[in-house]
């Protein structure tokens, strides 16, 4: 298990004479370094489970080490490895156990592919003959070594290969992979994006056979894209992608049995356009399972199949009138009863499954979220887990009995609070956050929640911010079209409710997210003081559709992506501008990607409401969009054209009569700058005045150098141009 913490840094600004006067914030604090993150990497539990290792960096000496704590103490007790001891290599980026722990796979020249995927080369290193050993002498993908530590598989130009450790000997497994068309071992684009997993084999516990994916993506339509780099002429990535109600990967599951060097494929029946988005080994060496989901995604099958005998037999079906969250909770107990996650109660709870698929309990129940499944203790027979329990935009860690008795509340902070659990559950670290407390990390027992020792905290970084013109966020519910929207609002540190100031909403909205929770700054958080600090009102609004409240509440914008959220968030503002210190002919909008696509919606079809907004990387049609996040939600545009059409900013372009800044990455390989070019070329064919920016060669994040930087200066600009904050701001009265 691999935890990265992010720990919020101190602010570096020690030269800063401090007097009396709060500092402003400055895009170029934001930045340029003032609010830093540091970072814990890769801590893992030892399966000790009084252990843990951190994957450490000397910057001066330009080495990685793997050094071990106690968990108890938090002292390091020893170095299991050092590069300076490597000959071959100077550094390594990251690295993975064996399950036995006796060999590491180290990583080094890392390169990214897409949002998850990367490749780079790849050593073994045995911790007990301190002999290190190259994968390969070309870049590949996906080193993962068999549970006994014997062999090692990976994946190289789309072929799977399998490398005996003692022997040096190299077997290719497949042979048919091929670039944009065959791939086997690892997901596409659309299953990476959208499922979010890259490796698509597993070893079976007994290290003898692979199941694996096989992905035809032949007739999958291309996307391609120019990159405009530094060279004379431009070059072009070219890449399978398929947009909604487009062709898909024909997605197969093979088992590769290692003794009898043969690939089995797998019959799983008579699907129509199906995906296999989850494959993973049982406690029986010989037995898989599998789930399968049909295209709509609203029809789940767990398949248990034998690998011996090839049979191939549906366990659980789970059905949901719009759609069937996949989830990494799966888990196998030593008699191959199973934990299972579901949302068919109406919230997301925990169940307990026997090996024949039959239901033994539903372990948690109640008109809350379980928002992490940890893990399971067979000693114990304890689930841990994480719940929206003790409110919708707040987080605690909970155990309970497999039976669903003796549930017990381990965390008592009220905020966001998460669990890494040390290997035999003997501990967890919890990393607590909240609005008003940065970053704290401490030791507590699992049995209990009693606390063992403080880790780590930012009591020095208040400190700093208290030189700086922050103000609270405050939370409330706003009642809006028959629900109470979660919202959060910060006033400007001098508000005078007498006065009226502009209104500037935040939001992303998109299925199952959340923008209004109890936890610490983020890197937008800051900005949006600094707003504030500059005579703004800021607030973030969590309408329809969004997570944490249940599945109705979630579930309600099915086939209508844009409607229902849209309308909440038109709606919302009408209603906050009906209070007297904000100005109802002063309101502005603005979110990225999803949030971009709900900010340009609501300045055109709420025109009478939002004077500007901004939408960076905005969806502008969700027939430019993949198919697996679309159709989740909206089925197919051939299917529903109306619920496309008519809830697609692109087609709304002559209701705009405010200010519009369009913003896109032209790398963006998620959600294609063709996004933005339809949007502007629809803009110019209305005869609508609009802003827009583009960054060249930039993806979906827009980062880079001084990337942010410029982007942010200009948002704040066309902010300030256009949401007017009057000096003498007017009295309401």
């Amino acid at each position: 298990m691999k935890l990265t913490y992010g720990l919020l840094a101190l602010f570096l600004s020690a030269t800063t004479i401090l007097t009396a006067q709060k500092k402003e914030i400055t895009l170029e604090d934001i930045w340029g370094g003032t609010f830093r993150q540091e970072r814990m990497e890769s801590l893992r539990s030892l399966n000790n489970g009084k252990e843990y290792v951190v994957h450490n960096y000397d910057r001066a000496a330009g080495t990685s080490s793997i050094d071990v704590y106690s968990y108890e103490t938090g002292k390091k007790t020893r170095s299991l490895l050092n590069s300076a001891q490597l000959q071959e290599i100077k550094n390594f980026s990251s690295f993975e156990f064996s399950e036995n722990e006796e060999k590491l796979v180290l990583g080094t020249e890392i390169e990214p592919i897409y949002r998850h995927s990367t490749r780079g080369i790849f050593y073994v290193y045995d911790l007990n003959s301190k002999q290190l050993q190259k994968i390969s002498e070309e870049k590949i993908k996906e080193p993962t070594l068999s549970p006994n530590g014997k062999k090692v598989a990976y994946v190289l130009e789309n072929n799977i290969y399998v490398k005996d450790l003692s022997s040096g000997e190299v077997e290719q497994v497949t042979t048919d992979g091929e670039w944009n068309k065959i791939i086997n071992g690892v997901t596409d684009w659309v299953y990476e994006e959208e499922f979010s997993f890259v490796r698509a084999f597993q070893w079976n516990k007994d290290s003898n056979k692979i199941a694996f994916l096989r992905f035809d993506e032949t007739e999958v339509p291309e996307f391609s894209m120019d990159v405009f780099g530094q060279d004379l002429y431009p070059s072009k990535s070219t890449f399978k992608y398929p947009k909604a109600g487009e062709k898909n990967s024909e997605v197969s599951l093979h088992v590769y049995d290692l003794q009898k060097n043969n690939i089995v494929n797998v019959d799983l029946g008579d699907y129509q356009d199906f995906y296999i988005p989850r494959i993973k080994w049982t406690n029986d060496a010989d037995v898989l399972s599998a789930q399968v989901l049909n295209r709509h995604q609203n029809v789940l099958d767990l398949f248990f199949i034998n690998a011996e005998t090839n049979n191939a037999e549906v366990i659980l079906t789970e059905k949901d009138e719009a759609y069937v969250d996949v989830t990494d909770n799966l888990t196998f107990l030593n008699d191959n009863s199973f934990i299972w996650t579901s949302e068919k109660d109406g919230w997301n709870h925990i169940y307990h499954y026997d090996k024949t698929g039959k239901l033994k309990n539903q372990v948690t129940d109640g008109n809350w979220e379980v928002t992490n499944y940890y893990g399971f203790d067979p000693k114990s027979k304890t689930i841990f887990f994480q719940s929206t329990e003790n409110g919708s935009i707040n987080r605690d860690v909970f155990s309970i009995k497999a039976t669903g008795k003796n549930k017990r509340q381990l965390t008592n902070r009220v905020g966001q609070n998460s669990a890494d659990f040390s290997a035999d559950y003997t501990y967890f670290i919890n990393s607590f956050n909240s609005a008003t407390t940065p970053y704290e990390f401490s030791l507590h027992r699992a049995k209990d929640g009693k606390l063992v020792r403080e880790i780590l905290n930012n009591k020095e970084l208040l400190a700093q911010i208290d030189q700086f013109d922050f103000s609270p966020k405050e939370f409330s519910t706003l009642a809006v079209n028959g629900n109470d929207l979660n919202m959060w609002m910060i006033k400007p540190s001098n508000f005078d409710p007498a006065k009226q100031y502009p209104l500037f909403v935040a939001q992303y909205s998109g299925p199952g997210s959340q923008e209004v929770g109890n936890r610490f700054h983020g890197t937008n958080d800051y900005w949006y003081q600094m707003l504030a600090g500059k005579g703004y009102i800021v607030v973030g609004i969590d309408p329809r559709g969004t997570g944490y409240k249940g599945a109705t509440f979630k579930k309600v914008t099915q086939k209508e992506l844009g409607k229902y959220e849209v309308e909440d968030i038109i709606e919302a503002a009408r209603i906050l501008g009906k209070r007297e210190y904000i100005d109802a002919e002063n309101m502005g909008i603005w979110g990225w990607s999803y949030g971009g696509f709900m900010s340009s919606n609501a300045l055109f079809k709420g025109n009478d409401v939002y004077k500007m907004a901004i939408a960076v990387a905005p969806v502008t049609s969700w027939r430019f969009y993949d198919s697996v996040y679309t159709e989740r939600y909206m089925t197919t545009p051939q299917e529903n054209p109306s619920g496309y059409d008519e809830n697609s900013p692109i087609n709304h372009v002559e209701k705009l009569k405010g200010a519009y800044l369009l913003v896109h990455g032209t790398g963006d390989d998620n959600v294609h700058v063709q996004n933005t070019m339809r949007m502007i070329e629809a803009l110019v064919q209305a005869n609508k005045q609009f802003d827009w920016a583009l960054y060249p060669d930039k993806n979906h994040g827009i980062y880079g150098g001084n990337t942010r930087l410029h982007l942010y200066t200009l948002m704040t600009n066309f902010i300030e141009e256009n949401l007017e904050v009057n000096p003498n701001i007017k009295s309401s009265l």
